[in-house]
Protein backbone atom coordinates (compact mmCIF):
# COMPACT_ATOMS: atom_id res chain seq x y z
CA UNK A 1 0.00 0.00 0.00
CA UNK A 2 1.24 3.46 -0.88
CA UNK A 3 0.59 6.44 1.35
CA UNK A 4 -0.75 9.66 -0.12
CA UNK A 5 2.29 11.83 -0.78
CA UNK A 6 2.80 15.24 -2.38
CA UNK A 7 3.26 13.75 -5.85
CA UNK A 8 0.04 11.74 -5.65
CA UNK A 9 -1.94 14.66 -4.23
CA UNK A 10 -0.64 16.92 -6.99
CA UNK A 11 -1.80 14.38 -9.55
CA UNK A 12 -5.31 14.44 -8.09
CA UNK A 13 -5.41 18.22 -7.86
CA UNK A 14 -4.54 18.43 -11.55
CA UNK A 15 -7.60 16.38 -12.49
CA UNK A 16 -10.22 17.47 -9.95
CA UNK A 17 -11.94 20.75 -8.99
CA UNK A 18 -10.70 22.53 -5.87
CA UNK A 19 -14.09 21.97 -4.20
CA UNK A 20 -13.34 18.25 -3.96
CA UNK A 21 -10.54 18.78 -1.44
CA UNK A 22 -11.58 19.07 2.19
CA UNK A 23 -9.60 19.81 5.36
CA UNK A 24 -8.96 16.85 7.63
CA UNK A 25 -10.91 17.22 10.88
CA UNK A 26 -11.58 14.88 13.79
CA UNK A 27 -14.95 14.05 12.23
CA UNK A 28 -13.20 11.83 9.68
CA UNK A 29 -10.96 10.12 12.24
CA UNK A 30 -13.44 9.03 14.93
CA UNK A 31 -16.27 6.54 15.28
CA UNK A 32 -19.08 6.65 17.85
CA UNK A 33 -17.79 3.98 20.21
CA UNK A 34 -14.20 5.24 20.27
CA UNK A 35 -12.69 1.80 19.67
CA UNK A 36 -10.88 2.80 16.48
CA UNK A 37 -9.06 5.99 15.57
CA UNK A 38 -8.31 6.93 11.99
CA UNK A 39 -4.95 7.96 10.66
CA UNK A 40 -4.02 11.12 8.86
CA UNK A 41 -5.58 11.16 5.41
CA UNK A 42 -6.45 13.16 2.32
CA UNK A 43 -10.17 13.98 2.47
CA UNK A 44 -11.87 14.09 -0.92
CA UNK A 45 -15.55 14.98 -1.35
CA UNK A 46 -16.51 14.44 -5.00
CA UNK A 47 -19.60 16.12 -6.39
CA UNK A 48 -20.27 13.77 -9.32
CA UNK A 49 -19.91 10.12 -10.21
CA UNK A 50 -17.25 11.07 -12.76
CA UNK A 51 -15.18 12.65 -10.00
CA UNK A 52 -15.53 9.48 -7.93
CA UNK A 53 -14.36 7.55 -10.97
CA UNK A 54 -11.30 9.77 -11.37
CA UNK A 55 -10.40 9.32 -7.71
CA UNK A 56 -10.71 5.53 -7.70
CA UNK A 57 -8.93 5.12 -11.02
CA UNK A 58 -6.00 7.20 -9.77
CA UNK A 59 -5.88 5.35 -6.44
CA UNK A 60 -6.04 1.99 -8.21
CA UNK A 61 -3.17 2.87 -10.50
CA UNK A 62 -1.02 4.04 -7.58
CA UNK A 63 -2.15 1.35 -5.06
CA UNK A 64 -3.36 3.99 -2.59
CA UNK A 65 -6.03 2.70 -0.16
CA UNK A 66 -9.47 4.30 -0.03
CA UNK A 67 -11.76 4.60 3.00
CA UNK A 68 -15.35 5.36 1.92
CA UNK A 69 -16.99 7.73 4.41
CA UNK A 70 -20.72 8.36 4.75
CA UNK A 71 -22.20 9.90 7.89
CA UNK A 72 -19.59 8.39 10.19
CA UNK A 73 -22.26 6.72 12.35
CA UNK A 74 -21.22 3.07 11.86
CA UNK A 75 -20.61 1.07 15.03
CA UNK A 76 -17.97 -1.43 13.88
CA UNK A 77 -15.16 0.88 12.76
CA UNK A 78 -15.56 0.51 9.00
CA UNK A 79 -15.32 4.26 8.38
CA UNK A 80 -11.84 4.80 9.88
CA UNK A 81 -8.49 3.23 9.04
CA UNK A 82 -5.92 2.82 11.83
CA UNK A 83 -2.43 4.12 11.13
CA UNK A 84 -0.88 0.65 11.30
CA UNK A 85 -2.67 -0.26 8.07
CA UNK A 86 -1.86 2.98 6.24
CA UNK A 87 -0.46 6.22 7.57
CA UNK A 88 -2.20 8.39 4.97
CA UNK A 89 -5.04 6.93 2.90
CA UNK A 90 -7.65 8.69 0.78
CA UNK A 91 -10.81 9.35 2.80
CA UNK A 92 -13.62 9.46 0.24
CA UNK A 93 -16.56 11.40 1.68
CA UNK A 94 -19.95 11.48 -0.03
CA UNK A 95 -21.01 14.71 1.71
CA UNK A 96 -21.39 16.72 -1.53
CA UNK A 97 -23.47 14.14 -3.42
CA UNK A 98 -26.76 14.77 -1.62
CA UNK A 99 -29.37 15.31 -4.32
CA UNK A 100 -32.67 13.52 -4.63
CA UNK A 101 -32.47 13.12 -8.40
CA UNK A 102 -35.96 11.86 -9.20
CA UNK A 103 -39.18 10.71 -7.55
CA UNK A 104 -41.74 8.47 -9.25
CA UNK A 105 -44.75 8.37 -6.88
CA UNK A 106 -46.82 6.13 -9.14
CA UNK A 107 -43.96 3.63 -9.23
CA UNK A 108 -43.12 4.00 -5.53
CA UNK A 109 -39.50 4.80 -6.43
CA UNK A 110 -37.10 7.55 -5.36
CA UNK A 111 -33.61 8.03 -6.80
CA UNK A 112 -31.11 9.62 -4.42
CA UNK A 113 -27.38 10.20 -4.36
CA UNK A 114 -25.33 8.31 -1.80
CA UNK A 115 -24.63 11.36 0.36
CA UNK A 116 -28.29 12.15 0.97
CA UNK A 117 -29.12 12.15 4.68
CA UNK A 118 -31.62 9.40 5.54
CA UNK A 119 -34.03 11.87 7.16
CA UNK A 120 -33.99 13.98 3.98
CA UNK A 121 -34.87 10.92 1.89
CA UNK A 122 -37.74 10.20 4.27
CA UNK A 123 -38.90 13.82 3.97
CA UNK A 124 -38.72 13.78 0.17
CA UNK A 125 -40.90 10.66 0.11
CA UNK A 126 -43.38 12.24 2.53
CA UNK A 127 -43.76 15.27 0.25
CA UNK A 128 -45.28 13.02 -2.41
CA UNK A 129 -47.37 11.11 0.14
CA UNK A 130 -45.07 8.10 0.20
CA UNK A 131 -43.02 6.36 2.87
CA UNK A 132 -39.35 5.43 2.83
CA UNK A 133 -39.50 3.04 5.78
CA UNK A 134 -35.84 2.67 6.76
CA UNK A 135 -35.71 4.18 10.26
CA UNK A 136 -32.63 4.39 12.50
CA UNK A 137 -31.70 6.34 15.61
CA UNK A 138 -28.99 8.07 13.53
CA UNK A 139 -31.30 9.00 10.64
CA UNK A 140 -30.58 12.70 11.11
CA UNK A 141 -26.91 12.23 10.21
CA UNK A 142 -26.38 8.86 8.49
CA UNK A 143 -26.25 8.87 4.69
CA UNK A 144 -28.14 6.55 2.38
CA UNK A 145 -24.98 5.20 0.73
CA UNK A 146 -23.63 4.12 4.10
CA UNK A 147 -26.99 2.59 5.01
CA UNK A 148 -26.90 0.49 1.85
CA UNK A 149 -23.21 -0.38 2.16
CA UNK A 150 -23.82 -1.76 5.65
CA UNK A 151 -27.27 -3.17 4.85
CA UNK A 152 -28.67 -1.21 7.78
CA UNK A 153 -31.65 -2.56 9.72
CA UNK A 154 -33.58 -0.43 12.20
CA UNK A 155 -37.03 -0.65 13.70
CA UNK A 156 -39.13 -1.38 10.61
CA UNK A 157 -37.33 -4.46 9.28
CA UNK A 158 -40.17 -6.72 10.45
CA UNK A 159 -42.48 -5.19 7.86
CA UNK A 160 -40.29 -3.63 5.19
CA UNK A 161 -36.95 -5.45 5.34
CA UNK A 162 -33.34 -4.30 5.67
CA UNK A 163 -31.81 -1.58 3.49
CA UNK A 164 -30.94 -4.18 0.85
CA UNK A 165 -34.63 -5.03 0.43
CA UNK A 166 -35.40 -1.35 -0.20
CA UNK A 167 -32.93 -0.98 -3.06
CA UNK A 168 -33.93 -1.62 -6.69
CA UNK A 169 -30.86 -0.34 -8.51
CA UNK A 170 -27.47 1.27 -8.01
CA UNK A 171 -25.02 3.58 -9.62
CA UNK A 172 -21.56 2.62 -8.37
CA UNK A 173 -17.87 2.98 -9.14
CA UNK A 174 -15.70 -0.14 -9.06
CA UNK A 175 -12.19 -0.07 -7.56
CA UNK A 176 -10.49 0.53 -10.93
CA UNK A 177 -12.71 3.54 -11.67
CA UNK A 178 -15.23 1.91 -13.99
CA UNK A 179 -18.78 3.21 -13.52
CA UNK A 180 -21.69 0.81 -13.27
CA UNK A 181 -24.86 2.52 -14.49
CA UNK A 182 -27.36 0.29 -12.74
CA UNK A 183 -30.03 2.74 -11.59
CA UNK A 184 -32.91 0.58 -12.76
CA UNK A 185 -36.39 0.91 -11.28
CA UNK A 186 -37.41 -2.67 -11.99
CA UNK A 187 -38.91 -5.16 -9.56
CA UNK A 188 -37.97 -8.03 -11.85
CA UNK A 189 -34.66 -8.33 -13.70
CA UNK A 190 -33.35 -11.90 -14.01
CA UNK A 191 -30.27 -11.19 -16.09
CA UNK A 192 -27.48 -12.86 -14.15
CA UNK A 193 -25.62 -12.11 -10.95
CA UNK A 194 -27.26 -9.59 -8.65
CA UNK A 195 -24.70 -6.81 -8.23
CA UNK A 196 -27.16 -4.71 -6.21
CA UNK A 197 -27.30 -7.28 -3.44
CA UNK A 198 -23.56 -7.83 -3.70
CA UNK A 199 -22.66 -4.18 -3.14
CA UNK A 200 -25.33 -3.69 -0.46
CA UNK A 201 -23.66 -5.04 2.64
CA UNK A 202 -20.13 -5.08 1.19
CA UNK A 203 -19.11 -2.27 3.60
CA UNK A 204 -17.19 -0.35 0.96
CA UNK A 205 -14.83 -3.23 0.14
CA UNK A 206 -15.95 -3.76 -3.47
CA UNK A 207 -16.52 -0.21 -4.70
CA UNK A 208 -18.36 3.00 -3.93
CA UNK A 209 -22.13 3.42 -4.20
CA UNK A 210 -22.87 6.85 -5.67
CA UNK A 211 -26.67 6.72 -6.12
CA UNK A 212 -29.57 4.35 -5.57
CA UNK A 213 -33.09 3.66 -6.77
CA UNK A 214 -35.06 3.18 -3.57
CA UNK A 215 -38.32 1.38 -2.99
CA UNK A 216 -41.09 3.49 -1.43
CA UNK A 217 -44.36 2.35 0.15
CA UNK A 218 -47.81 3.88 0.63
CA UNK A 219 -48.07 5.87 3.85
CA UNK A 220 -50.29 4.17 6.44
CA UNK A 221 -53.42 6.29 7.00
CA UNK A 222 -53.63 5.16 10.59
CA UNK A 223 -50.73 4.59 13.02
CA UNK A 224 -51.01 3.40 16.61
CA UNK A 225 -48.31 2.72 19.21
CA UNK A 226 -48.34 0.95 22.56
CA UNK A 227 -45.93 -0.10 25.28
CA UNK A 228 -47.14 -3.39 26.79
CA UNK A 229 -45.83 -5.16 29.89
CA UNK A 230 -44.85 -8.84 29.63
CA UNK A 231 -43.30 -10.94 32.35
CA UNK A 232 -40.78 -12.84 30.22
CA UNK A 233 -39.38 -13.00 26.64
CA UNK A 234 -41.41 -16.15 25.87
CA UNK A 235 -44.60 -14.18 26.51
CA UNK A 236 -43.33 -11.46 24.17
CA UNK A 237 -42.90 -14.05 21.40
CA UNK A 238 -46.40 -15.38 22.00
CA UNK A 239 -47.63 -11.81 21.79
CA UNK A 240 -45.84 -11.41 18.45
CA UNK A 241 -47.61 -14.50 17.13
CA UNK A 242 -50.95 -13.09 18.28
CA UNK A 243 -50.27 -9.73 16.59
CA UNK A 244 -49.28 -11.37 13.31
CA UNK A 245 -52.28 -13.68 13.41
CA UNK A 246 -54.72 -10.83 14.00
CA UNK A 247 -53.11 -8.10 11.88
CA UNK A 248 -50.80 -9.76 9.36
CA UNK A 249 -48.43 -7.24 7.81
CA UNK A 250 -50.09 -4.36 9.64
CA UNK A 251 -47.39 -4.56 12.31
CA UNK A 252 -44.48 -2.22 11.57
CA UNK A 253 -42.35 -2.57 14.71
CA UNK A 254 -42.09 -4.96 17.64
CA UNK A 255 -39.34 -3.92 20.04
CA UNK A 256 -38.30 -5.71 23.23
CA UNK A 257 -37.19 -3.48 26.13
CA UNK A 258 -35.80 -4.80 29.40
CA UNK A 259 -36.30 -3.30 32.83
CA UNK A 260 -32.55 -2.81 32.98
CA UNK A 261 -32.79 -0.56 29.93
CA UNK A 262 -35.51 1.54 31.54
CA UNK A 263 -33.41 1.79 34.71
CA UNK A 264 -30.42 2.96 32.66
CA UNK A 265 -32.55 5.70 31.11
CA UNK A 266 -33.50 6.91 34.57
CA UNK A 267 -29.90 6.67 35.78
CA UNK A 268 -28.70 8.74 32.81
CA UNK A 269 -31.56 11.26 33.01
CA UNK A 270 -32.70 10.35 29.50
CA UNK A 271 -35.85 9.15 27.77
CA UNK A 272 -38.25 11.54 29.47
CA UNK A 273 -41.03 10.53 31.88
CA UNK A 274 -41.63 6.80 32.12
CA UNK A 275 -45.19 5.45 31.97
CA UNK A 276 -44.87 2.92 34.81
CA UNK A 277 -44.11 3.62 38.48
CA UNK A 278 -41.77 0.64 38.73
CA UNK A 279 -39.61 -0.75 35.93
CA UNK A 280 -41.35 -3.85 34.54
CA UNK A 281 -39.00 -6.80 33.87
CA UNK A 282 -39.86 -6.66 30.16
CA UNK A 283 -41.95 -4.46 27.89
CA UNK A 284 -42.77 -4.57 24.20
CA UNK A 285 -43.12 -1.47 22.04
CA UNK A 286 -45.58 -2.19 19.23
CA UNK A 287 -46.44 0.03 16.28
CA UNK A 288 -49.20 -0.67 13.77
CA UNK A 289 -49.76 1.02 10.43
CA UNK A 290 -53.08 0.36 8.70
CA UNK A 291 -55.03 1.76 5.77
CA UNK A 292 -58.22 3.10 7.31
CA UNK A 293 -58.38 6.30 9.38
CA UNK A 294 -58.56 5.36 13.08
CA UNK A 295 -58.33 1.68 12.24
CA UNK A 296 -54.93 1.10 13.89
CA UNK A 297 -56.01 2.51 17.27
CA UNK A 298 -59.05 0.26 17.41
CA UNK A 299 -57.00 -2.75 16.30
CA UNK A 300 -54.39 -2.10 18.99
CA UNK A 301 -57.06 -1.86 21.69
CA UNK A 302 -58.56 -5.17 20.51
CA UNK A 303 -55.09 -6.69 20.57
CA UNK A 304 -54.42 -5.52 24.11
CA UNK A 305 -57.71 -6.98 25.34
CA UNK A 306 -57.01 -10.31 23.64
CA UNK A 307 -53.47 -10.44 25.02
CA UNK A 308 -54.72 -9.57 28.51
CA UNK A 309 -57.31 -12.34 28.33
CA UNK A 310 -54.62 -14.87 27.30
CA UNK A 311 -52.33 -13.78 30.13
CA UNK A 312 -49.62 -12.52 27.77
CA UNK A 313 -49.62 -8.94 29.09
CA UNK A 314 -50.34 -7.47 32.51
CA UNK A 315 -50.39 -3.74 31.82
CA UNK A 316 -49.82 -1.29 29.03
CA UNK A 317 -50.04 2.21 27.63
CA UNK A 318 -51.59 3.03 24.25
CA UNK A 319 -50.54 6.42 22.85
CA UNK A 320 -53.51 8.75 22.48
CA UNK A 321 -51.71 11.44 20.48
CA UNK A 322 -48.71 11.89 18.26
CA UNK A 323 -46.87 13.51 21.15
CA UNK A 324 -47.47 10.43 23.31
CA UNK A 325 -46.41 8.18 20.46
CA UNK A 326 -43.13 10.08 20.10
CA UNK A 327 -42.61 9.93 23.87
CA UNK A 328 -42.86 6.13 23.80
CA UNK A 329 -40.40 5.94 20.92
CA UNK A 330 -38.04 8.28 22.76
CA UNK A 331 -37.72 5.64 25.48
CA UNK A 332 -36.60 3.06 22.95
CA UNK A 333 -34.39 5.32 20.86
CA UNK A 334 -32.42 6.75 23.77
CA UNK A 335 -31.51 3.41 25.31
CA UNK A 336 -28.23 3.26 23.29
CA UNK A 337 -27.34 6.75 24.59
CA UNK A 338 -28.06 5.65 28.15
CA UNK A 339 -25.91 2.58 27.55
CA UNK A 340 -22.98 4.80 26.63
CA UNK A 341 -23.55 6.86 29.75
CA UNK A 342 -23.36 3.75 31.94
CA UNK A 343 -20.47 2.25 29.94
CA UNK A 344 -20.75 -1.27 28.50
CA UNK A 345 -18.03 -3.82 29.10
CA UNK A 346 -18.99 -5.58 25.88
CA UNK A 347 -21.79 -4.94 23.34
CA UNK A 348 -23.21 -7.55 20.98
CA UNK A 349 -25.43 -7.10 17.92
CA UNK A 350 -26.82 -10.60 17.44
CA UNK A 351 -29.65 -12.39 15.71
CA UNK A 352 -31.21 -15.73 16.57
CA UNK A 353 -34.05 -17.98 15.43
CA UNK A 354 -37.09 -16.47 17.12
CA UNK A 355 -38.12 -19.53 19.08
CA UNK A 356 -34.60 -19.89 20.57
CA UNK A 357 -34.43 -16.37 22.01
CA UNK A 358 -35.91 -17.10 25.46
CA UNK A 359 -33.62 -20.10 25.97
CA UNK A 360 -30.59 -18.13 24.75
CA UNK A 361 -31.30 -15.27 27.14
CA UNK A 362 -31.65 -17.60 30.11
CA UNK A 363 -28.47 -19.52 29.30
CA UNK A 364 -26.37 -16.48 28.46
CA UNK A 365 -27.46 -14.68 31.63
CA UNK A 366 -26.59 -17.74 33.73
CA UNK A 367 -23.16 -18.23 32.14
CA UNK A 368 -22.24 -14.59 32.65
CA UNK A 369 -23.61 -14.55 36.21
CA UNK A 370 -21.10 -17.29 37.02
CA UNK A 371 -18.32 -14.78 36.23
CA UNK A 372 -19.69 -11.73 38.05
CA UNK A 373 -23.02 -10.07 38.90
CA UNK A 374 -23.11 -8.17 35.63
CA UNK A 375 -26.07 -6.07 34.56
CA UNK A 376 -27.44 -7.29 31.22
CA UNK A 377 -29.38 -4.95 28.97
CA UNK A 378 -30.99 -7.06 26.26
CA UNK A 379 -33.20 -5.05 23.93
CA UNK A 380 -33.97 -4.57 20.29
CA UNK A 381 -35.89 -5.76 17.27
CA UNK A 382 -37.53 -8.91 18.60
CA UNK A 383 -39.85 -9.11 15.59
CA UNK A 384 -36.96 -9.96 13.28
CA UNK A 385 -34.82 -11.83 15.83
CA UNK A 386 -32.21 -9.08 16.29
CA UNK A 387 -31.18 -8.31 19.86
CA UNK A 388 -28.58 -5.98 21.31
CA UNK A 389 -27.21 -8.04 24.17
CA UNK A 390 -24.96 -5.72 26.16
CA UNK A 391 -23.02 -6.49 29.34
CA UNK A 392 -22.46 -3.81 31.99
CA UNK A 393 -20.56 -3.70 35.28
CA UNK A 394 -22.41 -3.98 38.60
CA UNK A 395 -23.49 -0.65 40.04
CA UNK A 396 -20.55 1.13 41.62
CA UNK A 397 -18.02 -0.47 39.26
CA UNK A 398 -16.79 0.72 35.84
CA UNK A 399 -16.10 -1.05 32.57
CA UNK A 400 -12.37 -0.41 33.08
CA UNK A 401 -12.50 -2.84 36.01
CA UNK A 402 -13.37 -5.65 33.60
CA UNK A 403 -11.07 -5.03 30.63
CA UNK A 404 -9.38 -8.39 31.22
CA UNK A 405 -12.73 -10.19 30.87
CA UNK A 406 -13.95 -8.69 27.59
CA UNK A 407 -12.68 -11.55 25.43
CA UNK A 408 -14.13 -14.15 27.80
CA UNK A 409 -17.53 -12.43 27.71
CA UNK A 410 -17.53 -12.29 23.93
CA UNK A 411 -16.48 -15.92 23.78
CA UNK A 412 -19.48 -16.90 25.89
CA UNK A 413 -22.00 -14.77 24.00
CA UNK A 414 -20.81 -15.47 20.45
CA UNK A 415 -20.20 -19.15 21.15
CA UNK A 416 -23.76 -19.54 22.38
CA UNK A 417 -25.13 -17.56 19.42
CA UNK A 418 -23.25 -19.87 17.06
CA UNK A 419 -24.61 -22.93 18.88
CA UNK A 420 -28.15 -21.73 18.15
CA UNK A 421 -27.37 -21.08 14.47
CA UNK A 422 -27.51 -17.30 14.93
CA UNK A 423 -25.34 -14.45 13.73
CA UNK A 424 -22.75 -12.43 15.66
CA UNK A 425 -23.52 -9.43 13.44
CA UNK A 426 -27.20 -8.83 12.78
CA UNK A 427 -27.37 -5.26 11.50
CA UNK A 428 -24.20 -3.32 12.34
CA UNK A 429 -21.89 -5.20 9.98
CA UNK A 430 -18.45 -6.75 10.48
CA UNK A 431 -16.26 -3.69 9.90
CA UNK A 432 -12.90 -3.87 11.63
CA UNK A 433 -14.38 -4.91 14.96
CA UNK A 434 -15.55 -8.42 14.11
CA UNK A 435 -13.10 -9.73 11.52
CA UNK A 436 -11.87 -12.46 13.87
CA UNK A 437 -15.44 -13.58 14.54
CA UNK A 438 -16.11 -13.80 10.80
CA UNK A 439 -13.00 -15.91 10.37
CA UNK A 440 -13.96 -18.18 13.26
CA UNK A 441 -17.69 -18.60 12.70
CA UNK A 442 -18.01 -18.07 8.95
CA UNK A 443 -18.58 -21.06 6.71
CA UNK A 444 -15.23 -21.84 4.99
CA UNK A 445 -16.80 -22.24 1.56
CA UNK A 446 -18.63 -18.93 1.87
CA UNK A 447 -15.48 -17.17 3.06
CA UNK A 448 -13.53 -18.56 0.11
CA UNK A 449 -16.21 -17.29 -2.28
CA UNK A 450 -16.11 -13.86 -0.59
CA UNK A 451 -12.32 -13.68 -0.96
CA UNK A 452 -12.59 -14.70 -4.62
CA UNK A 453 -15.10 -11.92 -5.27
CA UNK A 454 -12.88 -9.41 -3.47
CA UNK A 455 -9.86 -10.51 -5.50
CA UNK A 456 -11.79 -10.32 -8.78
CA UNK A 457 -13.17 -6.81 -8.25
CA UNK A 458 -10.37 -5.32 -6.16
CA UNK A 459 -7.16 -7.20 -7.01
CA UNK A 460 -4.95 -4.54 -5.44
CA UNK A 461 -6.98 -4.52 -2.23
CA UNK A 462 -7.34 -0.74 -2.10
CA UNK A 463 -10.99 -0.62 -0.99
CA UNK A 464 -11.34 -0.28 2.78
CA UNK A 465 -8.47 -2.61 3.73
CA UNK A 466 -9.00 -4.38 7.04
CA UNK A 467 -12.79 -4.37 6.78
CA UNK A 468 -14.46 -7.83 6.64
CA UNK A 469 -11.07 -9.48 6.27
CA UNK A 470 -8.24 -8.68 8.68
CA UNK A 471 -5.68 -9.19 5.92
CA UNK A 472 -6.37 -8.29 2.28
CA UNK A 473 -4.12 -8.71 -0.71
Amino acid sequence: MRNVDQEFEAQLRAGLPAAVFRPLTSHYMEEPRGQFHGSDGLVLAPGTVDEVSTILRTCHQASVPVVPFGGGTGLVGGQVMPAELCARPVILSMERMTRVRDIYPDENVLVAEAGAILADVQSAAEQVDRLFPLSLASEGSCRIGGCLSTNAGGVNVLRYGNARALCLGLEAVLPDGRIWHGLKRLRKDNTGYDLVNLLCGAEGTLGVITAASLRLSPRPRSVATALLVVDRPAAALSLLTLVQTQLGEGISAFELISGVGLAFLEEAGMGGPQPFKAHPPWTVLIELGLGGVGQAQAALLDLFEAALEKGLVSDGVIAQSDAQRLALWKLREEIPLANRHVGAISSHDISLPLSDIPDFLARADALLAALDPFRINAFGHLGDGNLHYNVFPPKGRSKQDYEDQVNQIREIVYGLVHEYGGSFSAEHGVGRLKTSELERFGDPTRLAAMRAIKQALDPKGIMNPGVLFAHTS
